[in-house]
């Protein structure tokens, strides 16, 4: 089974949306590039590494490697980065997206015509997601993850109401796998993300 396999049965009208997304991470990832080298074609990919010192020279690898597989590339929080590298869009976190400091990252995006993608924790932050005119949004955690040991998650059930009630993309993260993404009721997700799952 391939990693596109899970996720080409979902049906969604965002097209330009990918439904498979790696997140990258400083701690769990710290050389996103092997990974980024197996997702297919047109998936996405997260650039986080906030705390990476060498952030800027390895968001750059990133993004070559991006062009050349044919991978949609968002910059999380950082719409300089982004403009910097050629990215296709931002990614915000929850804070982020619901103060005043978003404007800058919202008015590059504009004038790109990029992908705005939103962190949410809660059915309100989807909302808010929607509220933004965001064209899709993570929401998580949905397992117990490693990203935050000792946490359970919200579950298939809860993800899938709170996913149903906006009329917006959303893509699951937290403890998601080849085998865990199937728990997800049918149709409710556009897709999934993982740190580490996209390997098992």
């Amino acid at each position: 089974m391939t990693l596109a396999e899970p996720i080409s049965r979902l049906n969604s009208s965002a097209g330009r949306i990918p439904r498979l997304f790696l997140l990258t991470d400083d701690h769990r990832l710290p050389d996103p590039l092997p990974a980024i080298s197996r997702l297919p074609v047109g998936s996405g990919v997260i650039f986080r590494h906030y705390d990476d010192p060498r952030r800027c020279g390895l968001a750059r690898q990133v993004a070559r490697l991006c062009r050349q597989r044919r991978l949609c590339l968002l910059v999380a929080n950082d719409w300089r980065l982004a403009a910097r590298i050629g990215a296709d869009g931002i990614y915000l976190a929850e804070g982020l997206a619901r103060s005043g400091r978003a404007s800058p990252c919202r008015l590059w995006l504009k004038r790109r015509g990029g992908i705005l993608g939103m962190a949410a924790h809660s059915p309100v932050a989807v909302a808010w997601a929607k509220t933004m005119m965001a064209d899709f949004c993570v929401l998580s955690q949905v397992f117990a993850s490693g990203s935050h040991p000792g946490q359970s998650g919200i579950g298939p059930l809860r993800f899938a109401l709170w996913a149903r009630q906006h009329d917006i993309a959303v893509i699951a993260l937290g403890g998601l796998n080849r085998q865990s993404w199937r728990r997800i009721p049918p149709g409710c997700a556009h897709g999934w993300a993982a740190i580490s799952g996209l390997s098992r």
